[in-house]
């Protein structure tokens, strides 16, 4: 699997995006240095030029995990402001999180799909129970099951049946991608101000 990191300077100060910015720079020449690629997926600038609220990457290579599990947890820039002269703060915090990017997208293929006749009950159920007009369609893979009896032809139920489990199969997706967002967007509330897993200086 593909690391990807979130570097987020959270709710912090204009500061900690300065700090995003020199802390991504440092994470670009020890990548370099360990054969690891790195690419930006995504980027918020800060309000200052040349910095960064968040940046999101994508680290390639043999060593990529190793890297990543270095650069995981809260990082620190240790150096004056240099925006407020005099200010007695050195230690600006960045959060950098293993997160996903893509959720898992299950196709839809009929050949998935396994269609049985059934016998259901219910008005009309008479005739349907003796003909077995009935479907029930399951997508092998994830397990999702539908039933239908709305018509009383067996092509027909069959037909409904593969469309509304292609549109659950969708609609199950785009739940887990909007998941895949909301989790990363929590990244930014949980930044942790202290006990650094790395502390870097200029």
């Amino acid at each position: 699997m593909i690391p990807h990191l979130l570097l987020s300077a959270g709710r912090g100060p204009q500061e900690c995006a300065w700090a995003l910015a020199q802390l991504l720079r440092r994470l670009d020449a020890d990548a370099t240095q360990h054969d690891v690629g790195v690419v930006r997926l995504e980027s918020v600038a800060g309000d200052r030029p040349g910095t960064y609220r968040s940046v999101l990457i994508r680290l390639t290579g043999a060593g990529a995990e190793t890297f990543a599990a270095a650069w995981t947890g809260t990082l620190c820039w240790q150096a004056p402001s240099p925006y407020r002269a005099g200010h007695g703060r050195k230690n600006w915090y960045v959060a950098s999180r293993r997160c996903e990017v893509d959720a898992a997208v299950n196709p839809f293929t009929e050949a998935d799909v396994k269609v049985v006749a059934v016998r259901t009950g219910g008005p009309g159920g008479q005739h349907r129970n003796k003909a077995s007009t009935a479907v029930r369609a399951t997508h092998r893979p994830t397990g999702t099951v539908v039933v239908v009896d709305t018509e009383r032809q067996f092509g027909l139920n069959r037909s409904i049946a593969l469309r509304l489990l292609r549109q659950r199969l969708a609609a199950g997706d785009e739940a887990a991608g909007r998941a895949v967002v909301a989790a990363r967007w929590r990244v930014h509330d949980e930044l942790v101000r202290g006990d650094p897993v790395r502390i870097e200086r200029p």
